[in-house]
């Protein structure tokens, strides 16, 4: 997927990999990350395939930066690739989910502890989506053919805002369960 995430973003513009990885860490980072080592293998691997061209530009002072642009290659496989519907839910990987299932040797309180936690940071996570600026808007406003990306973009925030609150309201409920039914450690 990760080709698919830069070659999405050098649809956009150029950009070099550092480029790349602080529009995915603002971004899609939020729900698709990548490391700036995969980046740049990746990079290598899609220009070798011909999904992408790359330049050296030349920095007075500075070393020497690789911009990477989108070939019409890497665009029609991008637009073969977002095309294909999804026949199948994401499947949800969760190490939280995990361990809760088999949590039952480590008694309530070690649950509690591991759910309050987790309500903490979710808490926490949602609050930061709430107060996140409408960026989409701004670029928007600034640059008028990204309008449409921009209702796309807001869509994925309000998916992130959505999420936490239900999680927020899931690990409320399971603490509130496990408060009530799970036996105290004798």
């Amino acid at each position: 997927m990760l080709k698919y995430a830069l070659l999405g973003f050098l649809n956009y513009q150029p950009m070099t990999g550092y480029e790349l990885e602080n529009f995915i860490n603002a971004s899609t980072g939020y729900f698709w990350h990548a490391k700036l080592s995969q980046i740049y293998t990746t990079l290598k691997q899609l220009e070798q395939g011909g999904y992408l061209s790359s330049k050296v530009e030349i920095q007075e002072g500075r070393p020497d930066r690789r911009v990477y642009t989108i070939t019409e290659t890497g665009r029609e496989d991008l637009h073969h690739w977002l095309a294909q519907p999804l026949l199948e839910a994401d499947p949800v990987k969760s190490t939280l989910l995990l361990k809760l299932f088999f949590a039952r040797p480590i008694g309530k309180q070690a649950i509690l502890t591991q759910l309050r936690l987790q309500l903490d940071l979710h808490t926490r996570q949602g609050e930061e989506y709430q107060q996140m600026p409408s960026e989409g808007q701004r670029i928007a406003h600034e640059n008028p053919q990204l309008t449409v990306d921009a209702l796309l973009w807001e869509a994925t925030l309000r998916f992130g805002q959505m999420y936490e609150v239900m999680y927020v309201a899931w690990l409320e409920e399971t603490i509130t369960r496990i408060e009530r039914d799970f036996p105290d450690e004798s």
